[in-house]
């Protein structure tokens, strides 16, 4: 069950109209949170990400569907994930403990810093050059100037450091 303060800031993204994608993101940082703080632990970045975005579809948060490239078994957890967003049916006990169980034996590094930025990256490089210059000019549209000029300059800095590596 997400946490009171999560579906709180979900709620407020919702009213705000924003898209449900981000909606779905405070599950997903509740997620990371709970693994850092070694609530339990996940078997890779991509499991703690898919733990979030199920949470958030249970929620009622209405997140498309899996990619078709997506396994079928992943397609059937967020199906049945939305479903049960749809009814307040709670998971059974047995059921939960089972999963929680698993998850305490998997390990914490996998949303550190380093692990995230890579899984990030990797995600981007999946996504053609044109969405991702799409996606970067609506991030500057929504910078002030004091951000844009902070982007810059760290622009420029990793350009420096690629050239001279």
């Amino acid at each position: 069950m997400p946490e009171k303060q999560t579906l709180k800031r979900a709620r407020k993204a919702k009213r705000a109209g924003r898209a449900p994608s981000t909606q779905a993101g405070e599950f997903v940082r509740e997620e990371i949170h709970h693994v850092r703080e070694g609530k339990h632990g996940a078997r890779s970045t991509k499991q703690a990400i898919a733990i979030g975005l199920s949470k958030a579809r249970s929620s009622g948060v209405k997140l498309g569907r899996p990619p078709a490239s997506a396994k079928r078994s992943t397609k059937k957890s967020a199906a049945s994930a939305a479903k049960a967003g749809r009814s307040r049916k709670k998971t059974s006990a047995s059921r939960s403990q089972a999963a929680r169980r698993r998850l305490k034996r998997e390990p914490r590094s996998v949303v550190s810093r380093k692990a995230l930025s890579r899984q990030a990256r990797t995600a981007a490089r999946r996504r053609p050059a044109s969405a991702r210059k799409t996606a970067a000019r609506k991030a500057v549209r929504t910078k002030g100037p004091a951000q844009r000029r902070a982007a810059a300059r760290k622009a420029a800095r990793t350009r420096k450091r690629r050239a001279s590596a």
